[in-house]
Order: structure tokens, then C-alpha cells, then sequence
């Protein structure tokens, strides 16, 4: 059984020989901040690639219920591989959603086999965390294809992912009234890694999230088709609404870690000499309980049952992340010193911590766009 399969239960756990190859990738990122491409390689093998893909191009058809257990599985083990299987689910769900047949027949089997990996080109100096004030341009040639030329920061998966789901100016920028992502003006497209003027960088030296490949991806007079921009000219708006009303939430990669943060805790107050004491334990109880609760938020994203499942999506991400974060600084307080020597792996699932709340939308951004839909 694939180990696809073997997760498609909400209840079903990671194979334990992976769950060691996750953990033994993840210590030598944190040392050596460089993405495994071999564990990349060994993933493609699982069928955990084909997760959000349907069924009628090779994938599990997994809706975001089964998206976000799967990502909070394996963040549980190394933050880093799941959050680039976020961004590589959440592109194969945006052409499953919005790319027209002859894009889902192209590129839908290849993301669903793993022969190919999806990133998130989003974010870019001075566009700000909505990302209204893109520089990024691509300007329709006469032949009908675009050329891109700008610069993408902070893209997971830069320089090891196949694809790039690159945002670009198409017109003048206009910002959304409602003040939301993005703005009017902004189109989206499938950017393959191989072709001519795309240059990753990996240069970045993260404190977090060590192993994602997170770095630069640069447009240098790159023509593309017009068959591979993702959905209406003008409208990345639309697009990026919709991520939110899917359900699939940054959030499971937080539950993942905050879940790590208790085992590590519950692992080493067994390694004292004496069992531990009532507040130790009501202590533990506690952090338990907040990651519950996580959990239920995360669900209830999933599930979309919400009025505004878009609404849910932006909270469970926002509580989520803070929820890893409170978690870590709890735990650092229980184990003490013993917490504050570098090869403690508290300090690695903190930092991974801190990185989610910055990743998009931010979590600002997330209190931004859920109080104006009670203020304007």
C-alpha cells in the first residue's frame, strides 16, 4: 500500500521508516540549510505528491480535509518538507480549479507522479504583504505570448520545484476597494524552471524552516505561451480569493509543529531521574489542550461547513500559528537550560514556528482581512 493510501484515513499515520527519513532530513537542513533533494526524490515515490490532484489525472483526490492531516503529519516530523508540499498542493489545486483542459491534461498527471514539483512565486520586494505593488510585469508580445521580467523573494521551493506559479502586472495595478490581495490588474502564470531567463537563488540563510529551499526566483525577458497563464487576464484577484474558501490552510503546518513541541516536551520530562510533579502535568495537560483545540479550528477549515469557509481558512491559519509559537515558549520553559544548548530540537521547531506566521497571508494580513469584513 502506498503510503498515499495509507494517510487517506484522517486517522492514519506516516510509516515509521518515513517518519525517520523525515526526521534524519530535517536535522541535516537545520545544520546545513540546504534543501534534501533526495528526500525530495524519495517523496515522489509515495504518492504524497498526488494528494490534491483528482483521481482522473493519476492523484487521490484528496479534498482539503485530507490535505491539511497530511501536511500537519509530516510537519510533525520536518516543517520544511511540508510546507513545500503546501505550496505543491496548492498549485495543483489552482489548475485543478482554474486551469482549462488542455493545462490540467499537461500538467495535472506529471504533479500528481511527483515528476514534477509546484512553487509559489508571490512575493517580491516592496510589494507588500497583500501584494498590491507588484514590479513584476508581463507584457503580451505580439504573437500573443507574454514576457516576464521581475524578481520573486522568499519562494519556497526555489531552484528544486519544476514549475512556478509566478503573479505578474499585466496593466496598471489598481488597489482593491475592500482592501484585500492583491490588485486589479494582476494576472497569474504557469512558469516552467527550465526555460530560458528564470534564475533561482538559494542564497537566503534562514533561521527557520532550513530545508524548504526558500529563496529568490528572477524573470530575465521570460517568454512564455500564452497557454500557460492561469486563468482570466486582470483577475489574479479571483484566484486568490478562492485559495482561501478551499480550506487547505497554512495552520497544519503549525499543528504539525506544535504537536513536535509536546512530544519533545513529553520525551524529555520522562528522561528525568524523578516522575514528574502535578504542575509539570497539569502543564502538559494544557498544551494538550490548546493543540485540541488547534486541531478542531483546522477541521473546521477543512470540512468548509463555516458561513464563510474563507473566514475559517484566515482564522485557523492565524491561531494556528500563534498556537506553535505559545506552545514553544512554554515547552522552552519546562525543559530549562536543558532547552538552551543549540542540539536541543526545541530550538529548531521554534524558529520553524516563527516562519509560518510571516508566510502568506502574513498574520497581520490575516487580522487586516477578517476585521474588514466587520469594519470595511
Amino acid at each position: 500500500m502506498s503510503v498515499a493510501l495509507q494517510v487517506i484515513d484522517p486517522e492514519g499515520a506516516l510509516p515509521a521508516a518515513l517518519v525517520e527519513r523525515l526526521d534524519a532530513s530535517a536535522t541535516r537542513s537545520a545544520s546545513n540549510g540546504r534543501p534534501d533533494e533526495t528526500l525530495l526524490a524519495e517523496l515522489d515515490q509515495t504518492g504524497l505528491l498526488g494528494i490534491a490532484v483528482p483521481s482522473a489525472y493519476g492523484g487521490a483526490g484528496g479534498d482539503a480535509t485530507l490535505t491539511n492531516h497530511v501536511v500537519a503529519q509530516v510537519a510533525r516530523v520536518n516543517p520544511s518538507a511540508a510546507i513545500m508540499l503546501f505550496q505543491h498542493y496548492a498549485v495543483s489545486a489552482r489548475i485543478a480549479e482554474w486551469g482549462n483542459a488542455a493545462q490540467q491534461a499537461r500538467l495535472l498527471p506529471a504533479l500528481a507522479k511527483g515528476d514534477l514539483l509546484a512553487a509559489s512565486g508571490w512575493s517580491e520586494p516592496g510589494a507588500g504583504a497583500a501584494k498590491k505593488r507588484l514590479n513584476t510585469t508581463a507584457v503580451r508580445l505580439p504573437d500573443g505570448r507574454w514576457r516576464l521580467n521581475g524578481a520573486k523573494s522568499f519562494t519556497t521551493s526555489a531552484g528544486v520545484a519544476g514549475l512556478y506559479l509566478i503573479l505578474a502586472r499585466t496593466s496598471d495595478s489598481v488597489a482593491e476597494p475592500s482592501g484585500g490581495y492583491g490588485s486589479a490588474g494582476q494576472t497569474f502564470f504557469l512558469v516552467p524552471a527550465g526555460i530560458e531567463g528564470v534564475r533561482p537563488d538559494q542564497s537566503l540563510d534562514l533561521i527557520g524552516m532550513r530545508g524548504s529551499a526558500t529563496g529568490f526566483v528572477s524573470l530575465h525577458d521570460c517568454v512564455v505561451g500564452d497557454e500557460d497563464r492561469l486563468g482570466p487576464v486582470g483577475e489574479a484577484t479571483r484566484l486568490i480569493a478562492g485559495v482561501r474558501r478551499t480550506g487547505a490552510t497554512l495552520g497544519a503546518v503549525s499543528l504539525g509543529i506544535a504537536s513536535a513541541l509536546l512530544d519533545l516536551a513529553v520525551e524529555q520530562v520522562h528522561r528525568r531521574s524523578q516522575p514528574p510533579d502535578a504542575v509539570t502535568r497539569f502543564r502538559l495537560v494544557d498544551l494538550a489542550t490548546r493543540i485540541e483545540a488547534t486541531r478542531a479550528v483546522i477541521d473546521r477549515s477543512g470540512r468548509r461547513d463555516a458561513a464563510d469557509p474563507g473566514l475559517a481558512t484566515l482564522h485557523s491559519k492565524l491561531f494556528a500559528s500563534e498556537t506553535a509559537e505559545q506552545v514553544g515558549v512554554e515547552v522552552a520553559r519546562l525543559l530549562g537550560s536543558a532547552g538552551y544548548v543549540v542540539t536541543n530540537g526545541i530550538n529548531r521547531l521554534m524558529a520553524d514556528a516563527r516562519a509560518v506566521a510571516h508566510m502568506g497571508p502574513t498574520n497581520d494580513l490575516c487580522r487586516e482581512l477578517v476585521s474588514a469584513t466587520w469594519l470595511g
